[in-house]
């Protein structure tokens, strides 16, 4: 049967398993949004107001399901809009597939109208960037595509679409299903030798991370980790691939991370690391582990043998899925429960914060939160310092899931909440955001509305950029610029785009807000009365700025 490519994409995407799409239409992608039209439902466009939010959409969907997040943008401006979503799918290994109009195949070179170079620009952000050069290469393609994003380390996938290549017709069939593709495994004698350098430890850990975990992957090394009685500790903003009401979990090594986890990676003497990419963040800015010679004892699993010794090289490298190496695992036991003990209740202790110096307190908020929310809660931020309250004091669960950029991205916690509720409308997604943080993406209230997939929303309103003012005051102490703002009233704009909303003045307030917030059935928008002081859970702005004049002073 002859279609057109855009027909042949969209068929070929429901057949994969593609069931949402978020984008912004434009003129270069007529065809594709032609060939939705007939769908029946079975491949919805999910209409966002920018690209930007819509890419962040698909990265933070990708995250959450494990299958790819699709996009789909115009050229130029929006694929440039893009940019920062395929950016943050990358950094999480995230699936992810966005789709972007080009100009048609007889104008390339001549910097037509809103021509751009996708390879050139996506070279180094994506996993893959390819433009399409024949209407019959629509299948195979995005085959390619489709396995590219979801195996090894999962990541984003860019593919251009000439508008010429969408309105040409094809006699190719579209593709029938995704290849079947299992995880590398490990072999038993690797997992053998992987065991026993583990039982020869005094004080072995194991690092985890990474998207691509199915149930049975994680309550496997769950049950291997609590026979052993090893400490666990997630890498940065993956907490949430690991029970933390397990026993053995120990916290999260990431931004602000605390001298018990930094104390436990420094002093291991075997680390099991599983699926992550040791970043910056997970590694106190690689000073946690020597570069590339660690003293610890590293046993590196990964299914991409290119994470494999890129920073640091193991005493054990394992190319093997994580759900495929946790299933191999076979008990040990060793005497190191003090240890385990001592890291476990370090984190446990963490969660007493002192009294905040705001109207709203944040700690007692948050540890609300932990009591009210239940267990499948989706929690969802952006970036700044306000990232401490769901990332450090919020316990999740086997069912409960965290978005929350490795990328640092500013703006990706509204977005990633609407994509959540797309996802799993019956489940209810708080978002964490800034009065900073929210602005960057707060006309996708629209999108949420039009889709009817409205999330709580928290803006923790402090007046300022937290996270720069800290460090301003910290390297200029007394010498403010370019981090105060003058905000809108957040209620009035969260009421025209349809949501419940209200301003919380104080701590006594927040309960029965919140739990107006729960029961509304179009989403809600917490306005919440939070003091610039109150910058850091232990710290004050005062204190650091005065931590600034000192050392300015002492430096001369």
């Amino acid at each position: 049967m002859a279609r057109h490519g855009g027909q042949l994409l969209v068929d070929s995407l429901v057949a994969l398993g593609a069931t949402k799409s978020f984008g912004v239409p434009g003129e270069s992608y007529l065809a594709v949004l032609d060939g939705m039209h007939d769908t029946g439902g079975t491949f919805d466009f999910v209409l966002c107001r920018n690209e930007g939010g819509a890419a962040f959409m698909a990265a933070a969907w990708g995250k959450l399901t494990g299958s790819p997040g699709i996009c789909m943008v115009t050229r130029g401006p929006g694929a440039t809009n893009a940019s920062i979503g395929v950016h943050t799918a990358h950094q999480d290994s995230a699936p992810m597939i966005l789709f972007v109009g080009q100009i048609g195949t007889d104008q390339r070179g001549r910097e037509a109208f809103q021509e751009v170079d996708y390879r050139a620009v996506f070279g180094t952000l994506a996993k893959w960037a390819v433009e399409i050069d024949h209407v019959d290469r629509i299948p195979e393609i995005l085959a390619r595509a489709w396995t590219m994003a979801t195996t090894g380390r999962p990541g984003p996938v860019v593919v251009a679409l000439p508008e010429d290549m969408l309105t040409s017709m094809s006699d190719a069939e579209p593709l029938t299903g995704p290849a079947r593709i299992e995880e590398p495994a490990p072999s038993a004698a690797t997992i053998q030798d992987a065991l026993a350098m583990l039982g020869a430890s005094e004080r072995p850990l194991i690092l985890t991370g990474g998207c691509n975990w199915t149930d049975a992957g994680r309550a496997a090394l769950e049950e291997f980790a609590e026979a052993a009685d090893i400490p666990v500790v997630a890498a940065f903003r993956f907490q949430d691939r690991f029970n933390n009401l397990s026993p053995v979990y120990c916290g999260e090594a990431g931004v602000g991370m605390p001298p018990h986890v930094k104390d436990l990676i420094r002093n291991a003497d075997t680390i099991l690391a599983i699926n992550i990419r040791f970043g910056e963040m997970t590694t106190d800015a690689y000073r946690l582990l020597d570069v590339p010679h660690p003293k610890q004892k590293i046993i590196h699993v990964h299914g991409s043998s290119a994470e494999i010794g890129k920073i640091y090289i193991p005493t054990l490298g394992i190319t093997a899925g994580p759900n495929a190496f946790a299933a191999a695992l076979t008990p040990i036991t060793g005497g190191w429960a003090d240890w385990r003990a001592k890291g476990r209740a370090a984190w446990e202790a963490g969660f007493d914060a002192p009294a905040q110096p705001s109207p709203v307190d944040m700690a007692l908020a948050t540890a609300h939160l932990r009591e009210v929310l239940p267990d499948d809660a989706i929690l969802t931020n952006g970036a700044g310092n306000f990232t401490v309250w769901p990332n450090k004091f919020y316990k999740f669960g086997p069912r409960a899931r965290l978005l929350a950029p490795q990328s640092g991205a500013m703006g990706y916690g509204l977005p990633a909440a609407i994509a959540a509720k797309v996802a799993h409308p019956e489940r209810t997604v708080v978002c964490f955001a800034g009065d900073g943080d929210f602005q960057m993406n707060c006309q996708e209230l629209a999108t949420a509305a039009q889709a009817g997939a409205q999330p709580i929303v928290l803006i923790v309103n402090n007046g300022i950029y937290g996270t720069i003012r800290a460090h301003q005051e910290h390297h200029y102490p007394e010498r403010v610029s370019g981090t105060t703002m003058v905000n809108p009233d957040f209620t009035t704009l969260a009421r025209a785009y349809g949501f419940h909303a209200e301003r919380v003045e104080t701590t006594a307030d927040f309960a029965a807000a919140f739990d107006r917030a729960l029961a509304s059935e179009t989403g809600a928008v917490l306005d919440l009365n939070v003091s610039a002081e109150a910058l850091t859970p232990r710290m004050t702005l005062s204190q650091m700025r005065d931590a600034g004049l000192a050392a300015t002073k002492a430096t001369g």
